[in-house]
């Protein structure tokens, strides 16, 4: 086995075997990723690469969004529409090669990741 084949059955495995809040959780470390490699593609003007990383943070808002049930506790409604808004900022962000827009979502895309990271904590030491 080649090793980009034993990184790729690793990240697999990680992912088969992840609990939901893990999942959810490693979802929005992703969203950070790509949002602060398209910022830094921006500030760097490879306008390719940034929109390629600016698709793929769409994908996961919407992969976000998709997956929020929005009438399991009362934050849920609120939740769905940063996640709406922060969909709309990336695609300005993309088609208009704003890199403010792209930070803006950058630094919700952060606090996201860090409050379903402690949110997760939170969930299994609870369990």
């Amino acid at each position: 086995m080649v090793p980009s084949n034993a990184r790729a059955a690793y990240l697999g495995a990680s992912v088969n075997t992840a609990s939901p809040e893990r999942l959810l959780v490693m979802l929005c470390e992703r969203l950070v990723l790509d949002v602060r490699r398209a910022k830094d593609a921006q500030d760097a003007g490879t306008h390719a690469e940034a929109h390629t990383l600016l698709l793929h943070a769409q994908d996961i808002v919407v992969e976000l969004r998709s997956t929020l049930r929005t009438d399991a506790w009362d934050g849920a409604p609120q939740l769905a529409a940063l996640y709406d808004w922060m969909f709309g900022q990336l695609v300005l962000a993309n088609t208009r090669r704003d890199s403010g827009a792209t930070q803006h979502v950058l630094g919700l895309a952060e606090q996201l990741a860090d409050t379903w990271r402690e949110a997760a904590l939170q969930q299994a030491a609870a369990s």
